[in-house]
């Protein structure tokens, strides 16, 4: 037993078979459990000493398990798993002399381990074989299975996959579990080449030919897994295979309801597919009609276009064939007319207009009843086609604009009053990744108030509810200086409260200066950290009372009242303000309104202090914390146009925003705050804050938006120029902010205009919504942004032809046609034509079809050229359609 333990520690595991064969079973009892006491110990090892005698590990422990439930737990074991070649063979040498019954448990315990089936598939088929049990059916063991034939054939010099197959034990046992494992094997989903004999849908196919495989089994597993749906790839191979199978006319008439299915709810490529085969039944009239109804039903609302017409054309052929059919079709039909694109309303209604005479009165009043859905464009051809049964009430009602409710600013609530609620909220802080802005602030706030009045009952109730902490029970207290360095949560002021952060580095900490700071995500992370280092300072010392920069509302302002009155108390306690706290302070404070400003200005001066001198001389400086604008970057210069920053060859242009210095800043600020007051211009490279929580961002200077937006726009640019995800996160907080709306915050709303994740656009919709409910939104500036996003190729038409039809959608016309009529004219000159413009002409259109003509009325340049052009490309018929909307709109003004 000694030897076979030695062996294992230095890491022979040649030597362990042989070692093994010399124990018997009481032997191997007494050397499992040495192993086991060993297999604690390596856990504590560094890696490379783990690795080294990791397979000697497994062999021997496998070998001296008597119990196949021990024995499958210990080779399926996490920390003995090898990712180089596994001693499989030497496993299986030494289970040889087991019963077959019991290496068949084993086989079948490790198959059943999600962990293992997939990966130690070699293992479980070499004890399979050996047992002669039957072959494991479980979704890892067959996903290995798959995975080992693929690589075989592979190996064979791509073999035909069918040859491999055909010569497989279990072929006939696993591959219609294929059709039930939640995932397929990615070797699988290879299928680009329809005809590719190695490929898996067309060896399947051929062996069910061969009668290997059942083919009704197949065509069965296809279409279930087609209508649970899944991932498209999947989803796709399935698809494959069915059409490889190549049913017969048979076998998809009695699967009628199954294509309804699929049709309906399945992905474009499967619901075409669907729609295909039931054209095909429906021109064999093996299709009744209260079935192509039902399905016509939810396919006609599909946002794919070209399933859309085709179903359309498919009810046509059937009523043309079927006039009598007319009666079950027509109000189907007739509900797409409620369908966001015009062209298949336009569709539609020809359709029911050419078979409306043939249907009862009952059928043409209800069929009428859905003219309602129709858009404007469209309400004269339907009024030929229904005559009087449509209802034209709607017709005379004046247009309304409906625009979200403007958000208001909400109170926070003070900081906790005592102190379970206290450490109740730090606590949630602390062990959560929560960066709420608001519950941070009351946090912080309660922390200095606390400390101020009962600082060991405060450090007695913190020790106690955050026991167990990494930076309380670490012992290399650097360590942990070293972590919390880079903290900018609360845990760094608790952690200073309760001795864990040496005194010194708390000094070190506010000394600190990241005025250096290349990019504004660095430098106001910089300005938190100041204010906890500081904070951290006060709970230490206890000799603040609260803090000045808790702010009033939930967007991070301050009430200047406030401010005044928390300076007041400190002068009457005789305690002086922090720096980074009192700098934080007046940056919060709101300064909109002169009258408002005028008179905070005043009372704070009459308190007779250096705080209240710098806060009077604040309000009355009636500028932002920096003004912003357009540079180029080649003439060093202001212009007109704004400036492209030039990237090397391989990246992407911007358009972005510089921004002046602020002397005050610079000359009344901590250094800390230096950054903000420096002039800055924008960079060739992006920094790698992006993913940063921006609600700190903006709660650092709340009342200066326009500043902020400019700062941030580099990052958020990147939701287009990049196409990163989420980088226009910021632009809804930005919007509810203090301070002018200009050009930099409608260039950021631009770019998330164009953003390539409809996440990130819905977010620039709701953002420009709510800047036009705030009548803070200017359309003229907003529309010139984008024309020369557009012109740069940094937005692509589509994508803003979608953001602008969803926030149509919301019933802002007026708005969104406002902005899109400044876009138009630079498109429109491109002769060539412009991809995705009959896409925005469309939107144009319905806006204009719904709230006329805007701002003076005036012709878009470029518009009668293009709808003169003739022919009937979407472009065409989308400029014919803007200019006769855009022209009524014009008679009614």
């Amino acid at each position: 037993m000694k030897e076979l333990l030695t062996a294992v520690r230095e890491a022979r595991r040649l030597d362990v078979p042989a070692l093994l064969s010399g124990l018997d079973r009481a032997g191997r009892r007494s050397a499992l459990a040495e192993l086991k006491e060993l297999r604690k110990e390596a856990r504590s090892w560094p890696w490379e000493k783990q690795d080294r005698i990791r397979k000697a590990l497994l062999v021997a422990g496998a070998g001296c398990h008597t119990g196949a439930a021990g024995c499958a737990a210990w080779i399926g074991s996490r920390d003995l798993q090898i990712w180089s070649r596994p001693p499989y063979p030497m496993l299986l040498s030494v289970l040889a002399d087991r019963d077959p019954e019991w290496l068949g448990d084993v086989a079948h315990r490790l198959a059943a381990r999600p962990g293992t089936a997939e990966t130690a598939y070699e293992l479980i088929t070499g004890l399979v074989k050996t047992s002669r049990c039957p072959v494991p059916t479980t979704d890892g063991f067959v996903r290995g299975w798959a995975e080992a034939v693929s690589a075989s054939q592979w190996q064979q010099k791509r073999r035909p996959l069918a040859d491999v197959l055909r010569a497989d034990p279990y072929v006939t046992v696993l591959v219609p579990r294929l059709f039930e494992v939640a995932e397929l094997p990615s070797q699988m989903l290879w299928f680009d080449e329809p005809d590719d004999p190695s490929r898996w849908h067309v060896a399947l196919a051929v062996l069910a030919d061969e009668g290997l495989l059942e083919r009704a089994s197949l065509v069965d597993g296809c279409v279930a897994r087609l209508i649970r749906g899944g991932r498209p790839g999947e989803l796709r191979f399935f698809l494959a295979v069915l059409r490889q199978l190549a049913l017969t006319r048979e076998e998809e008439a009695e699967r009628v309801a199954d294509w309804a299915a699929m049709a309906a709810d399945g992905i474009s490529t499967v619901a075409g597919h669907a729609q295909e085969v039931l054209a095909r039944l429906d021109g064999h009239g093996e299709l009744p009609v209260r079935s192509l109804a039902e399905v016509s039903g939810s396919l006609l609302f599909r946002p794919e276009k070209k399933l859309v017409r085709a179903q359309l054309v498919l009810i046509g052929k059937t009523l043309r064939r079927d006039p009598s059919a007319a009666d079950e079709l027509l109000p189907v039909v007739a509900e797409a007319f409620g369908h966001a694109d015009i062209d298949i309303q336009e569709r539609a209604l020809k359709l029911v207009a050419r078979h409306l005479p043939t249907v009862d009165a009952a059928v043409r009043a209800e069929t009428a009843l859905s003219a309602s859905l129709l858009g404007p464009a469209l309400r004269t051809a339907a009024a030929e086609a229904f005559g009087d049964l449509m209802d034209d009430s709607t017709a005379a009602e004046p247009y309304v604009e409906l625009l979200p409710s403007a958000p208001v600013l909400r109170r926070i609530e003070p900081a906790p009053a005592t102190l379970p609620e206290l450490v109740e909220e730090v606590v949630v802080l602390a062990r959560s990744a929560s960066r709420d802005v608001t519950a941070f602030e009351r946090a912080l706030d309660g922390l200095v108030r606390h400390a101020h009045t009962d600082r060991p009952a405060l450090t007695e109730a913190l020790r106690d509810a955050l026991a167990g902490s990494w930076w309380l029970v670490d012992e290399s207290q650097k360590r942990i200086e070293q972590r919390l360095r880079s903290e900018a949560g609360i845990t760094l002021v608790v952690a200073v409260l309760l001795g864990r952060v040496p005194i010194q580095a708390v000094h070190e900490g506010r000394a600190a200066w990241s005025g250096s700071s290349v990019c504004a995500h660095a430098a106001l992370k910089g300005v938190l950290k100041a204010r906890l280092w500081e904070a951290a300072d006060a709970v230490l010392t206890g000799s603040t009372p609260f803090l000045l920069a808790f702010p009033t509302w939930h967007t991070g302002s301050l009430d200047p009242a406030v401010l005044i009155e928390r300076l007041r108390t400190y002068q009457q306690l005789g305690v002086r303000p922090g720096e980074a706290d009192f700098a934080q302070a007046l940056l919060r404070v709101r300064r909109d309104g002169q009258h408002e400003a005028a008179e905070a200005a005043g009372a704070a001066d009459r308190l007779g202090t250096p705080e209240g001198d710098r806060l009077a001389a604040w309000l009355r400086a009636d500028r932002p914390l920096a003004t912003v604008y357009r540079f180029d970057l080649e003439r060093q210069e202001s212009t007109a146009r704004g400036w492209v920053e030039r990237q090397p060859a391989d990246w992407t242009r911007r358009i972005l925003m510089a921004s002046d210095e602020h002397p005050f800043i610079q000359r009344e600020f901590p250094r800390s705050f230096h950054w903000l007051g420096s002039a800055h211009t924008p960079r060739h490279r992006t920094c790698d804050h992006g993913n940063d929580h921006p609600d700190s961002w903006l709660a650092t200077l709340p009342e200066d938006s326009e500043t902020l937006a400019a700062w941030l726009l580099p990052a958020m640019a990147t939701c287009t120029t990049d196409e990163l995800k989420d980088a226009a996160r910021p632009l809804l907080g930005l919007v509810e902010l203090g301070g002018s709306a200009a050009e930099a915050i409608h260039l950021a709303v631009g770019y998330g205009l164009g953003a390539r994740y409809p996440e990130d656009r819905l977010s620039a919709v709701d953002a420009l919504l709510i800047l036009a409910a705030q009548q803070r939104l200017d359309t003229t500036s907003l529309g010139e942004q984008l024309a020369i996003l557009l012109d740069h190729r940094l937005v692509k038409p589509n994508r803003l032809a979608d953001s602008a039809r969803t926030a149509a959608a919301t019933g802002a016309y007026r708005t969104v046609l406002s902005v899109l009529v400044p876009v138009l004219p630079g498109l429109l000159a491109n002769k060539k034509g412009t991809r995705g413009l009959s896409d925005l002409l469309s939107v144009a259109a319905e806006c204009a079809e719904n709230c006329g003509a805007v701002g003076g009325g005036e012709p878009i340049p470029g518009l009668a050229e293009t709808a003169a052009r003739g022919g009937s490309s979407q472009l065409v018929r989308q400029a014919v359609r803007l200019q006769a909307a855009w022209e009524r709109g014009l008679g009614q003004m």
